[in-house]
C-alpha cells in the first residue's frame, strides 16, 4: 500500500484537527487516503483530480462497503484534496507525482485490467459516454461550489460556538451533525436548504439509522442552531416535525459492596479516579480536568472549575482517601520535575491562560492531577506537552474491573456518580444539598434519584406538635 509523505501527513493531520475530526476517527481518515492512493496507482487514475473520487466510491460500493464508510471515505479524500488541489495543473510532463513516489508515463500506461464500474453508460468513446462525462463535469463544478459554501458554513459554525464558549464536546457534536446533514442532502447548496430537508433527515435517522431518542433530539438541536445562527434562515414551522420522546430513565446504582469489589480490581491510578467519582459525585470529564490547585486539603474541599454549563462548585474531600491523594500528588511532582529537566513545554493550557500568566503551563499548581502517561507533540509549535488521562482509558479500565468483579449491572464511570447521589439520599440528606453537590441547575434533575431507592418517608399525615 502506498504511504503518505511525512510533510503531507503532517498537513493532513492539521486539517483533520481544524475540521474537528475526533481523534478516534483520524486514523480511519488517514487509512482511507492511503486506500485511495493505492486505488489510483493500481487502476491508473490521477489522485489529485476530483473525478477519481467517484470511481473510488464506486469501487467501495462493489465491495459492499457500508454506506457510512463510503461517506467517511469521501469526506477523508475531500479533505486530502485541500492539500494537493493547488498542484493539479502541475501534473504535466513526462512524470506524474503520486505523493509517495514518482511514476513514469510508461508505467502509468501499462495495461490496466478492465473495470465494469468505470463505464458510466455506453462504450468507451461513444456519444453516450461523452454526454455522461459532460454531465459529470457539470456536476463536479456544482459540487465544488456547494462544497465551498458548506466550508464557509462549517467555519461560521465553529466561530459561533467558540464565541458562545460552548464545551468542546458540543462543538464536536454540532460540527459532526452539520457534516452528516451535508452528506444526507448530497452537498445541496446551503442557500437552498429548508425545514423539509431537516424533517427528511430526522426521519432517516429514526427509520433507517434507528438512532435513540436522545440522539435524534441532539441532531434536531444542532440543526436548529445551524439554521438560526449560520444560515440566518427561519427554521420554519417545525411543530409538525415529530420530536422523539425519551422514556423515563432510572439510573443504575451500585451497592457499597459492589463498589468496593470494582475498586479491588482497578489498578492505580484508575482506582483513585473511581474513588473521586464516587466520593465526590464527579462527572468523568470533571475528574480528569482536575489540576493540582483544585485541592484544598486544609479546608477539606475540592473545587470543580468549568463543570457542565461552565459552572463552578465545591464538594467535601473524602477524608478516608486524603493520604492516597497526597501520595499521588508526590508522584505528580516527581513526574513534573522529570519533564522540566527533559525540556518539555508544560501542561496544556486552554484559552488565553498562558498569555495571561506567562509560563503557567510549567508551574506545579497548573499540572493535571491525573497526567497522561505519554507526552503529546504539538505540530504548530513543535513542542512536547502533557495532557490528562484520556477518558477512554478510564472507561476501559472500569469496564474490565466490572467484568472481573462479576457485577451483574450495566456499570460505567457515570454509575459512580449515580451511586453517590443515591447513597446520600439513603442517608436522609436533603435533596437540595444533593442538588448543590451534583451541580444540577434544576432540582427536578436530582429528583430522578428518588426512584432508585425504597421510600422511607412516613405516609400518615401528622402534626409537628405530635412528633
Amino acid at each position: 500500500m502506498i504511504d503518505i509523505q511525512t510533510d503531507v501527513l503532517s498537513k493532513y493531520s492539521s486539517i483533520l484537527a481544524e475540521n474537528s475530526i475526533p481523534i478516534s476517527c483520524q486514523h480511519d481518515y488517514k487509512m482511507w487516503v492511503r486506500y485511495y492512493l493505492d486505488f489510483c496507482y493500481k487502476y491508473g487514475f490521477k489522485s489529485r483530480h476530483t473525478e477519481s473520487l467517484a470511481q473510488f466510491i464506486k469501487k467501495l460500493q462493489e465491495k459492499n462497503q457500508p454506506q457510512f464508510q463510503q461517506k467517511q471515505a469521501a469526506h477523508a479524500v475531500s479533505l486530502y484534496y485541500e492539500i494537493v488541489q493547488p498542484s493539479v495543473n502541475a501534473e504535466v510532463g513526462s512524470n506524474i507525482t503520486l505523493d509517495a513516489e514518482t511514476i513514469s508515463c510508461s508505467e502509468m500506461t501499462r495495461e490496466i485490467p478492465p473495470l465494469s464500474h468505470v463505464h458510466i453508460s455506453g462504450e468507451p468513446g461513444s456519444e453516450k459516454e461523452s454526454v455522461a462525462v459532460h454531465s459529470s463535469a457539470v456536476s463536479t463544478v456544482q459540487t465544488s461550489t456547494a462544497q465551498a459554501e458548506w466550508e464557509k458554513v462549517h467555519t461560521d459554525l465553529f466561530n459561533e460556538i467558540k464565541i458562545r464558549h460552548y464545551s468542546p464536546k458540543t462543538l464536536r457534536l454540532y460540527v459532526m451533525w452539520a457534516r452528516r446533514f451535508q452528506l444526507f442532502t448530497q452537498n445541496k447548496s446551503p442557500l437552498l436548504l429548508s425545514s423539509d430537508d431537516v424533517k427528511e433527515f430526522l426521519k432517516h435517522l429514526a427509520i433507517n439509522a434507528n438512532v435513540s431518542a436522545s440522539t435524534q433530539n441532539q441532531a434536531f438541536n444542532a440543526l436548529l442552531f445551524l439554521f438560526r445562527h449560520m444560515l440566518k434562515k427561519d427554521f420554519g414551522d417545525y411543530s409538525d416535525c415529530v420530536r422523539a420522546k425519551r422514556r423515563p430513565y432510572i439510573p443504575v446504582v451500585l451497592s457499597r459492596d459492589e463498589i468496593e469489589a470494582i475498586l479491588m480490581h482497578l489498578p492505580y491510578p484508575y482506582s483513585l479516579v473511581a474513588k473521586l467519582l464516587y466520593g465526590c459525585g464527579l462527572r468523568l470529564f470533571e475528574c480528569l480536568n482536575l489540576r493540582i490547585h483544585n485541592f484544598n486539603f486544609d479546608a477539606g474541599i475540592l473545587t470543580i472549575h468549568d463543570g457542565k454549563g461552565q459552572k463552578d462548585r465545591t464538594v467535601p474531600l473524602p477524608q478516608t482517601i486524603v493520604s492516597e491523594l497526597m501520595t499521588h500528588i508526590e508522584n505528580v511532582i516527581e513526574l513534573h520535575q522529570k519533564d522540566l529537566k527533559a525540556g518539555y513545554a508544560g501542561a496544556f493550557m486552554f484559552g488565553l491562560l498562558e498569555k495571561k500568566y506567562a509560563n503557567c503551563g510549567k508551574e506545579l499548581i497548573w499540572q493535571w492531577f491525573f497526567p497522561a502517561k505519554m507526552l503529546t507533540f504539538v505540530p504548530d509549535s513543535r513542542e512536547l506537552r502533557r495532557y490528562h488521562l484520556h477518558e477512554t482509558h478510564v472507561q476501559r479500565a472500569i469496564k474490565k474491573a466490572v467484568g472481573k468483579a462479576k457485577i451483574l449491572k450495566r456499570s460505567s464511570a457515570h454509575t459512580f456518580r449515580h451511586s453517590f447521589a443515591t447513597h446520600l439520599l439513603q442517608a436522609n440528606y436533603d435533596i437540595r444539598t444533593i442538588q448543590t453537590l451534583l451541580g444540577h441547575s434544576d432540582v427536578r434533575t436530582t429528583m430522578i434519584y428518588t426512584h432508585t431507592i425504597k421510600s422511607l418517608t412516613v405516609k400518615e399525615a401528622k402534626s409537628p406538635l405530635d412528633f
